[in-house]
Formats: structure tokens, sequence, C-alpha cells
């Protein structure tokens, strides 16, 4: 192929459609403000799973909203800056917990997620760095065995995942502590998630992955896009210091991708949902799998770089300052789940994950614009649906038809 594709957006998203569309021969641009693997590519939990099949709305969810806002773990956080772009977008994500809907949600997921683990052993084959992704269990850690038994019969995040395929196994205390012996001992049993991995760095397979795309030919500039506008046939992408002209552009810009787009025309009901991590360089333990402190929504996992816990939710303005109690707040909670973890020397981070009312991602072109392409808006799911968006995208890109049902993803769902 002799078309020009450029992509705005250096995550993990817009790098692995890098990679997809330069083995297909096309010539490739990669353009982002920051350095490559910055943004929520940089600062997730890790965690790679086939069976991350169920959208944040679910039936009954709610109930649980004071509970997430007001209770002891503070999982759920709102400025109230954003409440009259969020009030909309609440409305339209409890119109999502309808079964229905719920159910068609999981089977979209299901395309993009299940086949995460072998597209980023495919994608790794050849970068010396094969081992940056290494098996694991999701750990699903309870303060209570009736409570962990409970949902492990009844919930529908483990119904969905069984009907998808995903191994799931409750586990009482004794095991619990002799599968993760330094896990705290409030934690009285788990709900396992079998046939998982773990990014051992996001960041790193991020730019071992770059790194593959570059040696084929694609090219990376940083620099802070101002405007795009289509001319005679072609995208004219103004930067700041430099111009670019592309036949076709792909918009993966995560939590940014709507402000670029505005100026054309196209509103979308996207929120950038702040999540945070506190990672602790030398921790002094190590934890075997991705462990959940359900109560907390947080998850720890270790790392290259040392142990980290990620999670919270915070919809905020995406420019605004981080909330200053939630690093100690997440060291607290870290403590709770590895109560010998050496919290000295750490680092704090913040991010925003780009999130639609249905936790699923725009993938595809625009027709409004042609030769305009989609692929953001991952919710907490990027780092497991980034390989297969690529591959998504770059089939339409090139014209190839497939038999997979993508119209879930389709561009015109909120017009």
């Amino acid at each position: 192929m002799s078309e020009t594709v450029t992509i705005v957006g250096a995550g993990m998203v817009g790098i692995c459609t890098a990679l997809s569309l330069a083995e297909r021969n096309f010539k490739v641009r990669i353009i982002d403000k920051n350095a490559p693997a910055q943004g929520a590519s940089y600062g997730n939990a890790g965690i790679i799973s086939p069976w991350s099949i169920l959208p944040q709305a679910v039936p009954g969810i709610w109930k649980n909203i004071p509970n997430l806002m007001f209770g002891r773990h503070q999982v759920l956080k709102t400025r109230m800056s954003q409440l009259p772009k969020l009030v909309p977008w609440g409305i339209e994500f409890f119109r999502n917990t309808a079964p229905e809907k719920v159910e068609r949600a999981s089977e979209a997921m299901s395309i993009l997620c299940g086949p995460s683990i072998d597209l980023y052993r495919q994608h790794l084959v050849g970068t010396k760095h094969e081992d940056f992704l290494t098996e694991a269990w999701y750990v699903h850690a309870f303060r209570s065995e009736d409570t962990a038994r409970n949902w492990d019969e009844n919930a529908i995040d483990y119904r969905q995942r069984r009907k998808f395929g995903a191994e799931v196994e409750f586990i009482g205390d004794k095991d619990l502590h002799r599968l993760e012996p330094a896990l705290g001992p409030d934690f009285k049993a788990a709900v396992l998630v079998k046939g998982q991995a773990r990014a051992k760095s996001p960041e790193k397979i991020a730019l071992a992955l770059l790194n593959k795309a570059l040696s084929l030919g694609v090219t990376f500039d940083q620099a802070e896009m101002l405007e795009i506008r289509r001319e005679n046939d072609l995208w004219h992408i103004q930067c700041k210091d430099r111009s670019f002209e592309s036949e076709k552009l792909v918009m993966a810009a995560g939590a940014w991708s709507t402000k670029l787009l505005e100026p054309l025309g196209i509103k979308l009901p996207l929120m950038a949902e702040r999540g945070y991590h506190v990672q602790f360089p030398n921790p002094g333990v190590a934890l075997n799998n991705s462990v959940m402190d359900i109560d907390a929504k947080i998850v720890a996992s270790s790392m290259t770089e040392g142990l980290r816990v990620a999670g919270a939710s915070e919809f905020c303005n995406i420019n605004a300052k981080a909330d200053p109690k939630r690093q100690a707040l997440l060291t607290k909670q870290a403590k709770t789940i590895v109560p010998d973890l050496n919290t000295e020397d750490a680092s704090f981070w913040h991010g925003h994950r780009p999130s639609f009312p249905d936790s699923l991602p725009l993938i595809g072109e625009f027709d409004t614009h042609p030769g305009l392409f989609a692929s953001f808006g991952h919710s907490h799911y990027g780092l497991m649906m980034a390989p297969k968006s690529g591959e998504i995208l770059s089939d339409l890109i090139e014209g190839r038809k497939h038999n997979l049902d993508i119209s879930a993803f389709n561009t015109k769902r909120f017009s």
C-alpha cells in the first residue's frame, strides 16, 4: 500500500494500530504532544485479561453509588465543576444498565479483550522483550468468606465471565494466603479469575512495540496538534511548530480526542475519568498475581519498577490538579493489602481514562468526514483492548472484510 496514515496519540492503542498498519505496508506516522506511552498506557494496573467483558454500567449499580462516593474507601469522586457534563453522561450511563444492553456490551468487549494475550505475544515476537508479559491470575480478595462465596455464586461479574469461557474459582482463607503469602490478614477469601496475564511494565511493553513499529518504517513526531482540516482529499494536521499531510487520519488520543474533534462539528459524550497510582520502588515484598481489594476497587501488582497500587475514579476537568489526599489514601490501602510493604521513595501518578457511557470505544470511520477514523474511548480496558482495536481498524482502513460484528463500536451510535 502507498497510502499514508497519521495516528494522533502514542498510547498503547495508537502504537498497536501503527504496528498493525505497518505490517500491511502502510506508511504510518504517529503524532503526540508527549513522549510515547506516558498517559493511561503507562499508569494502569497492568492487567491483560481476556475475561474483562463486563461494562461499568450493570444492573443495580445505582444502589452502590452512595457507598462508592461516601464510604471509607472513597472509590468514586466527582468535582462540582463537572456536574453540567456529568449529569447527561450519567443518565445515558444508567440507560446502559438494562440487561439486554449489558449483554450486548459484554459480547462486544469479548471481541476486543478475548484475543489480548495472544495478540500481545505475537506483537512482542522479535522485540527481545517477550518476557515483559507473564501469566497470572486475577485475585479478587474479600474481607468476608460469606461475601466472597455469595459473589462467586450470584454476581453478574462472574456469571458473565464463566459464560464467555473463563475459569473462575472460589478459595478460602488458607488457600488464599498460600497463593499470596504477602497478603494481609484482613482478607479472608478470594475469587480467582484464571487464564490471564499481567504486564511487568506497561510502559516498557508499549515502547518495545513502538520500536518494532519504527523498525518497520513508522515515524514518531512529538508535536502539539492545533488543528485538523480536510483539503484537496488530504488531511492537514497543523501543529505548533510544523504541519503534516495525510490521506488517512486516526484519532487515538484517548481522553483528549473529543477536544481535537469538536472544531469539526463532532461532539461525543466522552468523560475524562481520572485514575491514580502509587508505586513503591523498593517494596521488600512481592505479589505473585494481580490482586484487587474488592471493597476499595484498587489493584496491586508487582512490576519491574516496584509494587504498584492503582485505582480510584474521579470525574474532573482534564487539567485539574491531582487530589492531594489520594496518595496518602492509596498508600494506606496498599499497606492493608501488603502489610510488610516498604513505602519509602514512592512515586505518585494520575491520568485519564476516556470513558463513554456504555464502556465501549469508538472504532471506525466518521461517515461525515472521509478518511477520518476513530479508535478511542476504551475506558478502564485500554491495555487489554489495544491490540485487537488496532487490528480491526487496520482492516477497515485497508478495506478488508471480516466476519466480526463490530457495530457496537460504530462512530454513529451517539448521533
